[in-house]
């Protein structure tokens, strides 16, 4: 595990009518209040990321509403003891887990089920400009992904490479 990130088993009540969902309470996350609201939807064997706010990083608290992602965060924080190093885990609609990624990591994922819905929150709100990608299939960080050709965006395939990444953005 690397030190900031958490994972939380939501509480989840089932009765015959379905089931009620606790995802987020602020108690159990001493954190950056969280402000901006995001919900993505994706095809089964799309890679977003892995994407980064240099100048407003934002802490994220994801969750899966519907299917199954193989969720990755990259740590660039330049002074832990894990800079450079990633934490994937599987989250799904059906393991009720949540992932809270802290200021400071690049982020991405790649999905599983033929419809995937994620719901996340930030601590800061995205800026376009902000925003760089590293490559998703860098060798030196070497990720573990369940997939070697993945739907890419066009952007994403332009991602720059994590040593590229420490050059122009870690002093």
């Amino acid at each position: 595990m690397i030190i900031g990130i958490k994972i939380f088993k939501n509480q989840i009540h089932k009765d015959n009518r379905g089931h009620f969902r606790e995802i987020y309470k602020k108690k159990s996350l001493k954190s950056k209040e969280l402000i901006f609201d995001c919900m993505s939807v994706s095809k089964k064997n799309v890679i977003r990321g892995l994407h980064i706010q240099v100048q407003n990083p934002q802490a994220k608290f994801l969750t899966v509403i519907k299917g199954k992602i193989f969720d990755v965060a990259l740590d660039l924080r330049k002074n832990s003891k894990t800079f450079g190093k990633y934490f994937s885990i599987e989250l799904s609609a059906n393991n009720y887990s949540s992932i809270y990624i802290p200021e400071g990591f690049a982020h991405g994922f790649y999905t599983l089920d033929k419809e995937n819905i994620i719901f996340y929150s930030c601590s800061n709100y995205r800026k376009k400009d902000n925003e760089v990608g590293i490559l998703w299939n860098d060798k030196s960080i070497n990720i573990n992904w369940p997939t070697k050709n993945p739907v890419i965006s066009k952007k994403d395939n332009n991602n720059i490479s994590f040593k590229e990444y420490c050059k122009k953005y870690i002093t």
